[in-house]
């Protein structure tokens, strides 16, 4: 009986802490993400598209042409990259993928979406479940990333070794869920 308290207990400080230690250090997306989507008013898009911080992100979207699959039914997870992320991106990145790079482009977002509505809470129990190698989620383009837990925040590896941390998790849309990330993921 014990267990059964204490396991999704652990799981909710998991994710708080994260939240709290690091609500001084990074930018406000998480809680303007937060902030703008208490309850599922809108698709994918639409949440996103409603969040300044996630600007780079829709804009990518849109040169992609993902704005269509992104707003149909799903269900979506999508670990959305802030604009902070997409800055620490080398000089002329974003530019390049906007503007003649789209098929590579795509390639990299629908890296950041995993098909069904993974919550933060399942995504812990997964990650648990899975042990020290990490829990293996397929993408949308059908490369995979890495979840663990690592000094209290989730963290996802990409196909290079690359880590992003996961800053706020849950945001509803009507599709999905948004997963907020600091860091860019690559496919390989």
């Amino acid at each position: 009986m014990t267990k059964r308290i204490f396991l999704p207990l652990l799981a909710t400080c998991v994710l708080a802490l994260p939240a709290c230690s690091q609500a001084a250090e990074t930018d406000t997306a998480a809680d303007t993400a937060m902030e703008a989507a208490p309850a599922a008013t809108g698709t994918i898009v639409d949440v996103a598209a409603g969040n300044p911080d996630f600007s780079t992100l829709v804009a990518a979207v849109q040169a992609a042409g993902l704005v269509e699959t992104l707003s149909g039914t799903g269900p979506f997870t999508v670990f959305a990259p802030t604009n902070a992320a997409f800055a620490k991106l080398p000089a002329g990145t974003v530019e390049t993928l906007t503007t003649t790079e789209t098929e590579t482009l795509g390639g990299i977002l629908t890296y950041h979406v995993v098909a069904g509505n993974v919550m933060a809470a399942d995504l812990l129990a997964a990650i648990q479940g899975a042990g020290d190698a990490g829990y293996a989620m397929t993408t949308v383009n059908g490369a995979t990333l890495t979840a663990r837990v690592v000094d209290g925040a989730v963290q996802l590896t990409d196909a290079a070794g690359n880590t992003a941390t996961v800053t706020a998790t849950d945001v509803p849309a009507s599709n999905g869920v948004i997963h907020v990330i600091d860091t860019v993921v690559m496919p390989g």
